[in-house]
């Protein structure tokens, strides 16, 4: 089963990628954790983009490719794998295609968590970040057991500048405009469904549990 889970920032993907992952025993995989382990790790392609990112630039999409074309070749993806995060673009989920494609492999469902503006403003603005490992929290759905301090790797937590209303309504647009042709993209693939990710995290978990069985 090859997942992919699309949404706006805020919708969820990343905590259901991750119990998704546990439930359906496949690799949870994530660009921003491909990109951070190259980085620590050294390798070439995270020493290019280290030099990026050093220079307060975005990882462009060749290189953020790359990496995951590299991340594929892992024999833990070889059941399948939940993809988190990518594709954000029409250009990006043509790469995504192409790279399977050369490994004889195909995305089979791509599930859209589409949560209402309301909600993810409420979300993202009551958001927790882990200053070390990265993990995320909330002030009030998802508490730390310490206050300010997280479960993981008790480093301290801290609140993203950009996570304030009017920082995320402007992302909320932006996304918008760019995940319109992504979704006819899908929808003519007949491979996405559109899941309400308002409801509660555990009810949209079965929800896409139950359709990836039908695949």
């Amino acid at each position: 089963m090859y997942l992919v889970l699309l949404g706006p920032p805020g919708a969820g993907k990343g905590t259901q990628a991750k119990r998704l992952a546990e439930r359906l025993a496949l690799p949870h995989i994530s660009t921003g954790d491909i990109l951070r382990q190259n980085v620590k790790a050294g390798t070439d392609l995270g020493k290019q983009a280290k030099g990026i990112m050093d220079q307060g630039l975005l990882v462009g999409d060749d290189l953020v490719a790359k990496m995951l074309d590299e991340r594929f070749n892992n024999l833990d993806i070889k059941k399948g794998f939940i993809l988190d995060g990518y594709p954000r673009t029409l250009s990006q989920a043509k790469t995504l295609d192409e790279i399977l494609s050369n490994k004889k492999l195909a995305v089979d469902l791509v599930v859209y968590l589409n949560a209402s503006d309301a909600v993810i403003v409420k979300r993202l603005t009551g958001r927790l970040v882990c200053s070390k490992c990265g993990a995320n929290f909330h002030v009030t759905n998802m508490p730390p057991k310490a206050k300010g301090i997280c479960d993981s790797c008790q480093a301290s937590l801290y609140q993203r500048s950009d996570d304030n209303e009017v920082t995320v309504r402007k992302r909320l647009e932006v996304y918008k405009n760019e995940v319109a042709s992504l979704i006819e993209y899908y929808t003519k693939s007949k491979k996405l469904y559109s899941l309400n990710a308002d409801l509660d995290p555990g009810i949209v978990l079965e929800q896409v549990i139950e359709l990836s069985a039908k695949v």
